[in-house]
């Protein structure tokens, strides 16, 4: 198996765990805002929904890294200068220390600066992807043979922008587990705090479901290619045993 073999499959396995590891989540943060279960009940999805998390949040830091290796080794191969190369190396595996870390070591001081920096990161990542995308197609040929890698590119930044539209909207619903926890030894919590935990992933929905589509549209891309170019040679090689070559 050639090395590109094995990032297809490497790229595809990112892919599926972060959708089912996204589903996993919605699922269990609707049993944590049911007011039929018990407090005890709810915290239990809650932990179950925060683990699950962990998942597609992994998936998603290793996904440009990925990819930008994927494009150097494809048919029409995209050839990224240098410093741009070793950025993408290096971005999968630093992204992914800040979110492993995150996890491990929530509510510590120091994970309070790293929620920043990975906060302001993941802005950042929206801004250069719209920003570069928009260059190459405009200045430089460098995406002409494969339009598409630069419409996943794009679409990436835009499931990037939703996660943060997600945080924004998130901390009525965190209040609430906080709560939960606080009070876990009783039948329930009252009720405007269940409507403030309500409210708060009712606005985080509409998001959730962008990713989930956003997810399925890189699907496509990358299978159909669309305005993808092949090279004449690679046509006449294909031809040749036909002609006679």
């Amino acid at each position: 198996m050639s090395l590109y073999d094995w990032l297809i499959i490497f790229h595809l396995l990112l892919f599926v765990y972060w959708l089912g590891g996204d589903m996993g989540v919605y699922y269990a943060s609707g049993m944590s805002i049911d007011t039929k279960l018990t407090n005890s009940a709810r915290v239990t999805a809650s932990k179950i929904m925060m683990n699950l998390d962990f998942v597609p949040r992994m998936c998603m830091t290793l996904m440009l890294t990925v990819g930008g290796l994927l494009s150097g080794e494809m048919q029409n191969p995209i050839e990224h200068p240098q410093w741009q190369t070793i950025g993408f190396l290096l971005m999968g595996p630093g992204w992914l220390s800040m979110v492993v870390y995150l996890h491990l070591a929530h509510g510590t001081e120091m994970s309070k600066i790293v929620t920043k920096i990975d906060y302001w990161f993941r802005w950042f990542i929206v801004v250069y992807l719209v920003w570069s995308v928009g260059y190459s197609f405009m200045f430089t040929e460098k995406l002409a043979n494969a339009p598409w890698v630069g419409a996943k590119l794009l679409v990436f930044a835009a499931m990037v922008f939703c996660g943060l539209m997600i945080r924004i909207y998130l901390p009525g619903y965190i209040q609430g587990i906080m709560t939960l926890r606080k009070e876990i030894d009783n039948a329930s919590m009252s009720d405007a705090m269940n409507e403030t935990m309500s409210k708060s992933l009712a606005k985080c929905r509409p998001f959730v479901l962008a990713i989930w589509a956003g997810l399925f549209i890189e699907c496509y891309l990358g299978v159909v290619k669309p305005g993808n170019r092949v090279p004449v040679m690679e046509i006449l090689g294909a031809a040749s045993p036909f002609a006679g070559f």
